[in-house]
């Protein structure tokens, strides 16, 4: 992709099944070394994202989750304030951009992709059969986004539909 940094985040806890999704994600697009991607993995995003956050034009949020009905969606993200809290830890991509904005006057497009998990309470490393093939769509899907140049990326939310690249209601990644 030329002249647009994307920042890549995958977060959750690798010891929790498929919480891990968002650090596997991260490893495996990290592996691929793609121009102009940085990728980052942690266990939860905090107020040092932001930071992160105001060196790219794009940021793509990757965590588990268990709302998503198919095997993933992604989603657009817009920055908002949190109530105050006595903590600075597990802070949400929102709050990373409202942040990234609030302090270093950046406004980076974001999404967050939502990868379906199919268990988060067992105490163990590894991915379920289940979540191990949404996430190999997922990450087709964001390899997608990336080498379509990231085009309309202040668009409205598009959720996933299994068919096709995975989105429909205005994806980047399909033609038009």
């Amino acid at each position: 992709m030329e002249g647009k940094r994307i920042l890549v985040i995958g977060f959750g806890n690798p010891g929790r099944g498929d919480d891990g999704l968002g650090p596997a994600l991260a490893e495996r697009l990290g592996a691929l070394h793609l121009p102009g991607v940085t990728v980052e993995s942690d266990y939860q995003l905090s107020v040092e994202h932001a930071s992160l956050a105001a060196e790219h034009e794009i940021v793509v949020f990757a965590d588990a989750a268990l709302d998503a009905a198919e095997p993933f969606y992604f989603r657009s993200v817009t920055a908002a304030r949190s109530q105050p809290s006595f903590t600075s830890h597990g802070i949400s991509p929102a709050e990373v951009l409202y942040l990234a904005g609030a302090c270093f006057g950046v406004h980076p497009a974001a999404y967050l992709l939502g990868i379906r998990a199919h268990d988060t309470e067992a105490f163990r490393e590894g991915l379920t059969l289940g979540a191990e093939q949404d996430l190999v769509q997922a990450l087709e899907h964001v390899r997608r986004f990336i080498d379509s140049g990231a085009q309309g990326e202040r668009s409205p939310a598009f959720p996933h539909a299994p068919a096709g690249c995975g989105c429909r209601n205005g994806c980047p990644t399909l033609p038009r």
